[in-house]
């Protein structure tokens, strides 16, 4: 999957909390429809099998209960399940889709699924983005357990792409990514740092010694040094372990597709580090735009939804400017028309463990789009977000969503203060609500209550920036002409 990952140490967040927030962006020419829904125990497979890799996992038994957004069509390509918080308030966001190089997959390919031919019978594939969240997030108490687990599944299973995983608790944030079909790297975001992650192998520092030590900082496979040294990967001058030149790629097309992403997000963080000019120490197709940097100011909700749906406001290469050339519109922006689903893993250490965890998200098209909120220790999902077809109806989040994208979208212009107002409006109720909820909360009820009163609140919203739109764009119609019987 097309996404975009953005990661927060607890000391880098406004009220110390930690957050994984991603962009689920399908592939040119197709997008998903997706739901919110809670899967119980009673929901969990014993036995899973994948519908891409065709792979049978036996799942342990006493599976944690957890939020999750699956695909609608769960025939075609499986579950997808995308982002979640489980019960012990450990979230999970899966897959970023990331880049590596022949060297690597020539030494250990992916793990590619094979119909049976003649004599020759069926090949099960590895792990995939359709499955890593259910064989994971149910069995973990911990984002240093999800490492883990996950590792553990990488390196007896194979993966048949290369993904970059995501794992937070109340204390830490871990990433996690594949290399070729078994190995694997993981590091812990610092705490008073954050991670940009476009579809790229992102991370540019490795401390082997503590990853094969205490384990502070960094996990890998354990035979990752061997497998990089045996297969002549590293190609540092200097000693200093940069996974992203060993292990990862440097395509032109990594130029328009993956660095200008990077280099938004930091700029936006950190804008006296020196983004724009021709003296610049960071441009839109620099290599070397790093991992993980201490942000200016303290990063909030509202940076996260702002830098996740962005198309380079402020800068020529914004499709929606008037200025600029035509082939400063050649970069890949953020904010896509193909976006699933946005959702940001929140885990509020500083409250009780029934209010810790909060799933923020929203469907379609994020430029366009507002955050609804779901504390997730709450079992009943609205209607609003869960009962959603493959038939496009305003009666749910997620069609609202994408109806509302396209219409605005074609007067941008013109309906951007309608999208702004509605972003200012569904935020400052769903903050509110969650204010409320911590100064009354007395019994799971009351979580149960403010969940649906947010969820009541999104639909008011939803509903009348959708009629916003249909108005405003419907004036603005080619086919308008000013002269009325009237």
């Amino acid at each position: 999957m097309a996404c975009t990952t953005i990661l927060v140490g607890k000391n880098a967040s406004y009220d110390g909390s930690t957050m994984i927030a991603r962009n689920d962006d399908n592939p040119n020419g197709r997008f998903a429809v997706k739901k919110m829904i809670k899967v119980t125990k009673d929901m969990q497979p014993k036995l899973y099998k994948s519908v891409i890799g065709h792979l049978e996992i036996t799942l342990p038994d006493n599976p944690l209960e957890y939020s999750a957004f699956p695909n609608v069509d769960k025939e075609s390509e499986g579950l997808w399940l995308a982002q979640g918080i489980n019960e012990c308030n450990v979230g999970m966001s899966a897959t970023e889709t990331i880049t590596t190089n022949p060297r690597v997959l020539g030494a250990d390919p992916l793990v590619t699924y094979k119909k049976a031919e003649g004599d020759n019978p069926e090949v099960p594939g590895g792990l995939g983005e359709e499955d890593l969240v259910l064989v994971t997030l149910p069995y973990i108490k911990s984002a240093r357990e999800g490492v883990k687990r996950l590792g553990s599944l990488l390196e007896k299973y194979g993966t048949y792409e290369s993904n970059g995983i995501a794992f937070n608790d109340k204390d830490e944030v871990w990433f996690l990514e594949t290399i070729g079909g078994h190995h694997w790297m993981a590091r812990r975001v610092p705490d008073d740092m954050y991670v940009s992650m476009p579809n790229q192998l992102g991370i540019d520092y490795f401390d082997f010694e503590d990853a094969f030590g205490k384990q502070n900082d960094f996990m890998c496979s354990a035979d990752l040094v061997d497998f990089m040294n045996e297969n002549h990967l590293n190609l540092n001058q200097n000693g200093v372990i940069n996974p992203r030149l060993i292990f990862g790629s440097y395509d032109d097309s990594d130029h328009v597709y993956n660095t200008p992403r990077a280099w938004f997000m930091e700029r936006y963080f950190n804008p006296s580090l020196g983004f724009d000019g021709p003296m610049a120490k960071y441009k839109p197709e620099s290599n070397d735009i790093p991992w993980c940097l201490v942000p200016e100011h303290k990063i909030t909700v509202e940076d996260v939804k702002y830098i996740l749906s962005s198309h380079y406001q402020g800068t020529p290469f914004d499709p929606y400017s008037r200025f600029g050339r035509p082939e400063d519109k050649r970069y890949r922006v953020i904010g896509i028309n193909r976006t699933s689903i946005l959702s940001l893993c929140q885990i509020r250490g500083y409250e009780r463990p029934e209010l810790q965890g909060v799933l923020w998200f929203t469907f379609a098209s994020n430029p366009f789009n507002a955050f609804t909120a779901f504390v997730t220790s709450g079992h009943n999902v609205s209607s609003y977000y869960k009962d959603v077809e493959l038939t496009p109806q305003t009666s749910n989040f997620y069609w609202a969503n994408r109806i509302i994208s396209a219409l605005a979208d074609a007067h941008f212009t013109s309906n951007s203060i309608h999208i702004e107002r509605y972003q200012d409006a569904l935020h400052s109720s769903c903050h509110y609500l969650l204010n409320k909820l911590s100064k009354e909360f007395k019994s799971m009820d009351d979580v149960e209550r403010i969940n649906e009163e947010i969820a009541q609140s999104c639909k008011k919203e939803t509903d009348k920036v959708l009629s916003n739109v249909l108005y405003t764009s419907s004036m603005e119609m080619k086919n308008a002409f000013k002269r009325s019987d009237n």
